[in-house]
């Protein structure tokens, strides 16, 4: 039976909102940010229907990466180098945005660097992405100001301690951060600046009424004036118009390893596989690429081919020769499309939508959330 609220509860509330915005993770915060100090007397509110944020903002893996080379590679193939670089820039510029909101203490950031590594069997893609190298710095430097941004460092392998890994290419400037401080750090933000965040508040229609908006929810009904949708693989539930596909990003956390190595951020196989150092940890994720229609859900969980290939990298490649235990698995939702880039757009008079990351959440959801605001703010 759904609530039956007080007075006191629907003024203070329920129907104090000029603005909802579906969805607390990084986008949906970073558009409430944008909105209160682009107009102060502005009456914000953040549903949420999880009790945590349901998609991946709390759940990724804490990267701060803008593309390894093969990435890149893949990205031209599918479009432009223009294109390609475009997105670095955003992803760059929304990475410093990012910093610039809250700080890096108040995220753990720090700039490690990030690397990519090839497996002994992948000695021709390796020889390609070296190859282009020379080209790729000279289009990055174009894109983000930075020289010299990917070298090779054949050996550093040997210190690392990998198995089966035979060439590996390094880049400064990526970082990684603590994903669930990031998220409380923003939360903060925006209750210092009197907006409130309802969870476990499931929305389910959004209908014109009259001269607001009513958003039938899991909590009862809710007005708005404007609504901004910001649940990213979620989208589609609500609007499936909008080509955004799910996409299950299964990670796994071991048991604290005794003299770990591992500094910065690794990846490999075109970015599908991705690994740090947390608390001297291993966290581990990826493998969505085994079965793309298994990964292609809504669903939380995991799938015994994902978990067996993570164990067998972690194993074999990552940590070879050492007895390791798993003490966490978890999953997030990540929302693709075929495009590239993110859907900014009014899908609705009054409505509009900020989804579609493309996997690249940690990096683009500051600037994706403030041009969603701007967009509204502007019609």
């Amino acid at each position: 039976m759904k609530p039956s609220f007080s007075y006191w509860e629907r003024t203070a509330f329920i129907d104090q909102a000029d603005v909802v915005i579906i969805g607390s993770g990084l986008v949906g915060l970073s558009a409430a940010l944008h909105l209160k100090k682009q107009q102060p007397n502005l009456k914000v509110l953040v549903l949420e229907r999880g009790f945590l944020p349901s998609g991946a903002s709390t759940k990724n893996a804490g990267f701060a990466c803008f593309g390894t080379v093969s990435e890149q590679i893949s990205v031209i193939n599918q479009s432009s180098e223009e294109e390609a670089m475009r997105l670095v820039a955003y992803k760059w510029s929304g990475l410093q945005r990012l910093r610039e909101n809250l700080g890096d203490a108040g995220m753990d950031y720090y700039q490690y660097g990030g690397h990519e590594l090839f497996m002994s069997d992948e000695k021709a893609i390796a020889q390609n992405c070296i190859e282009k190298i020379g080209h790729l710095n000279k289009l990055l430097q174009q894109a983000i100001g930075k020289p010299d941004i990917y070298a090779v460092a054949d050996e550093k392998i040997a210190d690392f301690g990998f198995g089966n890994v035979s060439h590996m290419i390094y880049n400064p400037f990526e970082g990684q951060l603590h994903t669930g401080k990031m998220m409380r750090a923003l939360l903060y933000k925006v209750y210092s600046l009197g907006m409130l965040v309802l969870n476990d508040c499931e929305i389910t229609a959004i209908e014109p009424d009259d001269k607001h908006l009513r958003l039938s929810t899991s909590q009862g009904n809710f007005k708005a004036g404007r609504v901004i949708l910001a649940t990213n693989a979620f989208a589609s539930q609500l609007y499936p118009e909008l080509n955004v596909i799910p996409g299950r990003g299964q990670v796994l956390v071991t048991k604290p390893v005794p003299r770990l190595k591992l500094k910065g951020t690794y990846h490999f196989n075109e970015g599908y596989y991705y690994f740090r150092n947390i608390d001297n940890r291993i966290l581990f994720g990826g493998g969505r690429n085994l079965d793309y229609n298994a990964e292609k859900t809504w669903d939380f969980g995991h799938t015994d081919a994902v978990k067996e290939k993570l164990i067998c990298y972690l194993r074999e490649v990552i940590l070879p020769g050492q007895d390791v235990e798993v003490d966490y698995w978890w999953s997030g939702i990540m929302g693709f499309g075929e495009q590239i880039t993110p859907i900014v757009k009014q899908i609705q008079p009054n409505i509009y939508c900020a989804v579609r990351c493309n996997g690249m959440g940690v990096a683009m959801g500051s600037l994706v959330g403030e041009e969603v605001a701007e967009l509204m703010l502007k019609g």
